[in-house]
């Protein structure tokens, strides 16, 4: 009989089950979640890939590697061997063609972190299923075959992983098998990357040599490629500093969901916390009212809080009644965001129709929704060169920069700042389909961050009378330049 290895991650799980149950669920629930995407080039193994991370991880039913080896057999490309996209692939068309053509979202959990993994399609004309999968990720496993190098979907899916502000980039270069795991083919393609990647504005990335097929530094490291001395993919990805943590560091916001009125002694405002933290005592300020007050209690299902952080779902209820809808922002009272009706911002364009300029569309944004009207666009981008082009509206997977005007002021931050408050989709108004995905860059006019204060003043004869007051709220505007609301 084989020894056991004590210190083995699932002898220590297998124990902690027998031991006790309640203890290993408990453990399991606070892991943190990383959310990421892999993109790429078509054939570059994405599908693959996350087929064989959930193989690797044990996260497949018995039936299902039945299933699986029957399905590899009749329609997998690897002759008799297991063809982990499948997996993935689950459309007959995608498993026809050998393709992804929506995006997959799969979940997969270790002993460290939980996972949930969107494969996104390599197609140009599928790049729309690509930024959707993107837009809720921590991290990018841009993919490369090791054979053909950086192609222009690799280049255009990194420009849309950084545009849509995923800071966390592995470079994974799949396929090593098939190039004899050559170290001189690796550095030649992690040198023309690093190249493309400075000229984007990519600040860093982790490479790595894979082989999704042969499983080759994927769950450890591989004897392959013994020139190779960073992480496996899986332990990278339980490292990897994940956005709620970078959030914590942020001012405190919380767009309103729903206004939680379930008697006449309870009133509550109910949403999940973007960024930074909030306890019972501390000073918010709504927007765009601009109305303060402070916080009495944090609650939730299981009791009140003592304090809620970014990631979690709450109520907050106030010490003083003060008027707050869905579509508020609750904020720190000392740093609030901004409010305006005029931005500049950066459009994906979805639609198969093309953009129609002046046009009113609906523009999402957390928990808002106003009517806005889209300007001739300055610019669009020639992913392929990163040139700025000339044009006069927007086609299908065009990516553009555009001044808009919403109906009324909206409560936002830059998109580079907050995801959350910079983020927004485009919805048409007749047939209420999605048709673009825009993030804000700046305001255009800010007097909308001035709000009436109550000052008091006190006369000669020793009455008091309060007066309206402006003071800047918003934290581009200075104290010098503040001005009544227009």
């Amino acid at each position: 009989m084989a020894d056991i290895d004590t210190k083995d991650p699932v002898y220590v799980t297998d124990a902690l089950i027998a031991q006790d149950i309640d203890a290993y669920l408990d453990q399991h629930q606070h892991k943190t979640m990383l959310r990421f995407i892999t993109c790429g080039s078509v054939d570059d193994g994405k599908s693959t890939l996350i087929g064989r991370l959930l193989y690797d991880s044990k996260m497949i039913f018995e039936d299902q590697l039945a299933a699986l080896e029957a399905d590899s057999k009749r329609v997998g490309t690897q002759g008799q061997e297991i063809d982990f996209a499948l997996l993935v692939d689950g459309l007959a068309a995608e498993r026809e063609q050998g393709i992804t053509i929506d995006v997959a979202y799969r979940f997969f959990s270790t002993e460290k972190r939980k996972f949930i993994v969107a494969d996104t399609p390599g197609h140009e004309q599928y790049t729309r299923n690509m930024v959707t999968g993107a837009s809720t990720a921590d991290l990018a496993v841009i993919l490369i075959d090791a054979r053909k190098g950086v192609l222009t979907q690799t280049r255009r899916h990194s420009y849309l992983a950084h545009l849509i502000g995923i800071r966390n980039i592995v470079l994974a270069v799949n396929k090593m098998d098939l190039v004899d795991y050559s170290q001189t083919r690796f550095d030649e393609i992690v040198a023309d990357y690093t190249a493309f990647a400075q000229s984007i504005g990519i600040a860093g990335f982790v490479p790595m040599p894979i082989s999704g097929f042969k499983g080759d530094n994927i769950t450890g490291r591989s004897a392959n490629t013994p020139w190779y001395t960073g992480p496996s993919l899986i332990e990278h990805l339980e490292t990897v500093e994940v956005a709620t943590a970078v959030d914590l560091a942020k001012p405190f916001r919380l767009p309103v969901q729903w206004v939680n009125r379930p008697n006449l002694d309870f009133r509550g405002f109910a949403g999940l916390v973007a960024t930074g933290a909030i306890k019972p005592g501390d000073a918010i300020r709504v927007l765009p009212s601009g109305k303060t007050s402070t916080v009495k209690s944090v609650v939730t299902l299981g009791g009140d809080l003592p304090e809620a952080i970014a990631g979690q779902s709450v109520t907050l209820t106030f010490a003083d009644e003060i008027d707050c809808s869905r579509g508020d922002v609750i904020a720190a009272a000392d740093a609030p965001p901004e409010v305006s009706d005029q931005f500049e911002a950066t459009l994906v364009w979805m639609a198969d129709e093309a953009m129609h300029v002046g046009r009113s569309y609906w523009l999402k944004l957390a928990s808002q929704t106003v009517s806005v009207t889209v300007h001739q666009p300055k610019y669009a981008v020639n992913v392929n060169t990163m040139e700025h082009v000339a044009v006069k509206t927007l086609e299908l997977n065009a990516i553009g920069v555009a001044q808009i005007a919403t109906d009324r002021p909206i409560v936002f931050e830059p998109y580079a700042d907050n995801r959350t408050l910079g983020g927004f989709i485009l919805i048409d108004k007749i047939t209420n389909a999605t048709v673009a995905a825009g993030m804000l860059h700046f305001s255009l006019r800010r007097a909308q961050n001035v709000h009436w204060q109550a000052t008091a003043t006190t006369s000669a004869t020793g009455s008091t009378r309060t007066w309206g007051s402006p003071r800047p709220t918003g934290s581009r505007t200075s104290a010098g330049s503040a001005r009544s609301p227009s």
